[in-house]
């Protein structure tokens, strides 16, 4: 139980505010440490409880250190994402509703009269965006001096992102600070351990192994496409089979996005899309549809991969293949969440194999092959590249094998 961690009594109130039952694997490894003041390098998947995870420690210190003075916050969490920056403040303000501890919100896609409270009145706990926050720290509105603790959350989705100087101007500006967290949802790629060598001090690493329930059981598969018409039969038959409660379609252009979100309103499956140059407001409402099931599928490019946090999410599905393993991974890290059963299902043309063959390394699994009865693929070229390049290795291996023998041989007729 959360009593075993000495929360105060608000938050302990705050957290059966949430409906949080008892702590999860990240929440057992992080809060004991965190509220011991260490730094803290923690990996855990999504959708395994790690926001409360540091928020908890966090406003516990708030508690135990109350400001003496009106100032500027005191915590400082940073966010890839606009909407994973909203989650996390709706987060921060339900478990800290029985306290006096304020939470703000700073993001681009906003105009800058409405931050004008957080940066004139007194916050303690301030989630926000790289890119936006340095703006007002550059231009003298903000000052990072009071941050006493600093937590970057999805790290590694950050660095990919390219913030990784942002961050890092950020870093200096907050240089008193007496603890910093990193949290990422993997170790690997964007150079997440190199930075982290530069930003933390002596770090606990702490590596969530989710329980049964908490691990999300998440059933992949790929359908073989002939173009991208065939595609777009196949996402249209998916979604409407009845299983399909909820559904995230990923695209990587807007372009794609909004090609999808006209034919599907065609074919009479209503939708609301997502991507990043959407004003706010905009993007907010299309999130809160799907959330309120006024329609069950979101159409979205990477923007919503992290950040997205909707429990019942049935089914991602990829129309386009990331261009990474790794965004795999945080696409279909939407289903599956909180213990719940979860589906994900690419829908692969010949020239995408590459990209599966990627995947299916990262994530040590083999992608399952299906088809529809009535929507069999016409040709089977998808196959095609993946033979060509076991061909080209072995060739390859052939010829470096011949050389070494060819060099052996060479010797034995010299020592002769």
């Amino acid at each position: 139980m959360f009593e075993q961690f000495d929360l105060d009594q608000d938050l302990i109130g705050g957290i059966q505010k949430a409906g949080f039952k008892k702590p999860t694997s990240i929440q057992q490894l992080v809060i004991p440490e965190a509220m011991d003041g260490k730094d803290i390098l923690a990996s855990a998947p999504t959708g395994t409880g790690k926001t409360a995870a540091f928020l908890l420690p966090a406003a516990q210190h708030l508690l135990d250190y109350p400001r003496t003075k009106p100032g500027f916050p005191r915590v400082l969490v940073l966010s890839p994402t606009r909407e994973l920056a909203l989650q996390i403040s709706e987060q921060s303000e339900l478990l800290t509703a029985h306290t006096n501890i304020k939470t703000g919100v700073i993001t681009g896609g906003v105009n800058y009269g409405s931050h004008k409270e957080i940066l004139t009145a007194t916050t303690d706990m301030l989630i926000a965006t790289p890119g936006r926050l340095l703006e007002y720290i550059d231009n003298e509105q903000f000052d990072a001096r009071e941050i006493e603790i600093l937590i970057l959350d999805e790290a590694d989705r950050m660095l990919d992102m390219g913030f990784a100087e942002t961050i890092n101007r950020i870093i200096g500006e907050a240089r008193w600070r007496k603890q910093t967290m990193l949290f990422s949802a993997t170790l690997e790629g964007a150079g997440v351990i190199k930075f982290s060598k530069e930003l933390l001090n002596e770090p606990v690493f702490l590596e969530s192994n989710p329980s049964r329930k908490e691990k999300a059981k998440i059933h992949q598969w790929i359908h073989l496409a002939d173009n991208k018409d065939h595609k777009f039969a196949l996402l249209a038959n998916i979604l409407k089979q009845e299983e399909v409660k909820r559904a995230v379609v990923f695209a990587n252009k807007r372009e794609t996005v909004q090609y999808l979100s006209g034919k599907l309103f065609a074919e009479e499956l209503p939708c609301a899309w997502l991507e990043g140059k959407m004003p706010q407001d905009k993007r907010n409402s299309a999130v809160d549809r799907l959330r309120k099931e006024e329609v069950n599928v979101l159409v979205a490019t990477d923007v919503a991969a992290r950040g997205l946090d909707i429990d019942d999410i049935t089914h991602v599905i990829n129309f386009d293949m990331p261009r990474k393993a790794d965004i795999y991974l945080h696409r279909i890290g939407r289903t599956g969440r909180a213990g719940n059963k979860g589906t994900a299902i690419s829908l692969v043309e010949a020239h995408d194999m590459a990209s599966v063959s990627k995947v299916e390394r990262y994530v040590d699994e083999k992608l399952q092959r299906r088809v529809i009865d009535e929507l069999r693929p016409k040709n089977k070229e998808a196959r095609v590249p993946m033979k060509k390049a076991k061909v080209k290795r072995t060739v390859a291996q052939k010829k470096a094998k011949a050389k070494k023998i060819a060099k052996k041989s060479a010797k034995k007729k010299a020592k002769k």
